[in-house]
Parts: C-alpha cells; sequence; structure tokens
C-alpha cells in the first residue's frame, strides 16, 4: 500500500507541474484539466478508500505547495474525493471509456461542491467557481475527455499504482 501511495503522488506531482506549466498556456477561460485528480480517482478506485484517501492527502499537500490557495484546501478535496471513489472500488467493471468519464466528471463536480460550501462557510477566503461563469464546465468537460486516455496511460502502470498486479 505504501508503494502505491508514493508512486501515485509522484504521479500527480507530474500533473500538477504539467497542469501549472505546459497546460497553463493551453487554457481555455483559464480552465485546465485537472489531471492530478483523475490520478487521485484512478488509485482509489482500483486500491480501495484508505489508498484513495492517503494518495489525496499527499497529492493534495503536494499541489498546496505549488498553488495560491490555502494550505490544506487540495489536501481536504482530493482527501473526499480518494474517500468516495475509493468506496466505489469493485464496483463496476473498469472499462476503457465509460467509467472513466463518470468518474472524474463526478470528482469535478464535487470539488465544485466543496469549494462552493467552503466560499460560503469562510466569508469568500476560498476561491470557488461560479456555476455560471464557463470556467467550471470547461474544467468538466477537459477532465472528461481526458480520463479514458489518463486511465489508460495509468493501466499501464498497473505494477506501480495498483496492490493486484495478478489481473
Amino acid at each position: 500500500m505504501v508503494k502505491n501511495i508514493i508512486w501515485a503522488s509522484i504521479f500527480a506531482l507530474i500533473a500538477s507541474i504539467l497542469q501549472s506549466t505546459v497546460f497553463s498556456n493551453l487554457a481555455i477561460y483559464r480552465a485546465v484539466p485537472d489531471l492530478a485528480l483523475g490520478i487521485v480517482v484512478y488509485c482509489a478506485y482500483v486500491n480501495g478508500s484508505m489508498t484513495g484517501q492517503l494518495s489525496g492527502f499527499f497529492a493534495g499537500i503536494l499541489s498546496d505547495f505549488m498553488s495560491a490557495a490555502p494550505l490544506g484546501l487540495n489536501s481536504l478535496i482530493r482527501t473526499l474525493v480518494g474517500a468516495l471513489a475509493g468506496l466505489l472500488k469493485g464496483a463496476f467493471f473498469l472499462d476503457f471509456l465509460l467509467l472513466p468519464m463518470a468518474l472524474c466528471a463526478a470528482a469535478t463536480l464535487f470539488k465544485a461542491i466543496v469549494l462552493l460550501l467552503l466560499h460560503f462557510i469562510f466569508s469568500g477566503a476560498i476561491p470557488s467557481y461560479s456555476l455560471t461563469a464557463p470556467t467550471l464546465w470547461i474544467e468538466l468537460a477537459m477532465n472528461v475527455a481526458t480520463a479514458p486516455f489518463l486511465f489508460a496511460l495509468l493501466k499501464r502502470f498497473r505494477g506501480l499504482l495498483s496492490e493486484r498486479t495478478n489481473r
């Protein structure tokens, strides 16, 4: 389990670096695909809730150090996403198209809802998505579009990211 969490955190760190450097130059309405969130979703779905939570926490804390968001914000969101995605372990067959798209869409919407709730709780100190602005919906579309490719890439590293290697 520790090996999976370490490798998931490394992959999420690489994804966060790509998001903040390469993809930020290709942003549409300041929206970029959240690949690190997709990595947490994949690892949580394949390994279960505990690995998902820990992978989400460490991936989030690494993202927190790279962003201007309050320390712990990304950790909280990714930990919750990892816990919820991990609860679905084994519930569905992991196909190559529909399930990755549905999981990443649900994770993106959950992230937006949590940010909105925190925005209201902390009197606007936490940045959130505006539901009427195109940024959330473009990020959602990008996450859904990149999910099958991201999951296919991560399946190549099954030995590093999955507890069961005999599939």
